[in-house]
């Protein structure tokens, strides 16, 4: 996707996506996340361990490696420099045979080579204000095969526009005092105030319009939205 009007992705995914030390720190700050779950998801909606799966925003990789050890073919791609030299380390390191790493973004990947039969991405859409997200849930749904699935899991609010003070200062009362083992109640309201997570009630019919029908939506905490979904 080229044209005079896009975005910049680099500077909607935050300064610290450029930081090496950042990005040293990044799983532990995320707390660990297991990919089990989105792997196995992939798996109950028919992608074979034959397939090609996409991680977009890929970040340092831990769903991109594991999901190497089922499917035959994993891109990892991501926008940030920095994350990408942490992804390439370490699939060198790991002589991981069945994985590319690309930097590019949501709206300027270019594929190559048969469709993907998944996608994968995890709290990095929400750095797309809401026109973009719509834009590039629509480039994955053409990216995709018929029939392939897309996985998300982001920052997506299921609550009323006037339940958000209530909801907010419950989670900001839950967030991490020390900033190298979890996110601080700081990170929070920035998150809030400077990067775009939108609610269910607009993310869904995004998801429908792009061609998408979702097959599976699960919340935690009024905060954290997880789909998985087949493209028409």
């Amino acid at each position: 996707m080229s044209a005079p009007w896009l975005l910049d992705e680099l500077t909607h995914a935050g300064p610290e996506h450029l930081d090496e030390e950042f990005v040293a720190n990044f799983d532990r700050k995320q707390g660990f996340p297991d990919p089990g779950d989105d792997i196995e998801a992939l798996r109950r909606h028919g992608v074979e361990t034959t397939g090609t799966v996409l991680d977009l925003g890929a970040g340092t990789g831990r769903f991109t490696f594991a999901a190497a050890a089922v499917f035959r073919r994993v891109i990892a791609v991501d926008i940030s420099p920095a994350m990408v030299r942490a992804l390439s380390r370490r699939a060198e390191e790991g002589e991981f045979d069945g994985v590319d790493v690309v930097r590019a973004g949501f709206l300027s990947y270019g594929h190559e080579g048969g469709a993907p039969d998944a996608i994968h991405t995890r709290h990095a859409l929400h750095q797309l204000p809401d026109f973009w997200k719509t834009i590039a849930l629509r480039r994955m749904a053409e990216l995709l095969r018929p029939g392939g699935v897309l996985r998300v899991r982001d920052l997506v609010y299921d609550f009323a526009p006037a339940e958000a003070d209530t909801v907010f200062a419950d989670w900001l009362a839950g967030a991490s005092d020390d900033a190298h083992l979890g996110y601080t109640a700081e990170d929070y309201a920035e998150h809030i105030r400077t990067e775009h997570s939108t609610y269910r009630w607009l993310f869904e019919p995004m998801l429908d319009a792009a061609g998408f029908e979702i097959a599976e939506a699960h919340y935690e905490g009024r905060l954290f939205g997880t789909y998985t979904c087949v493209r028409r």
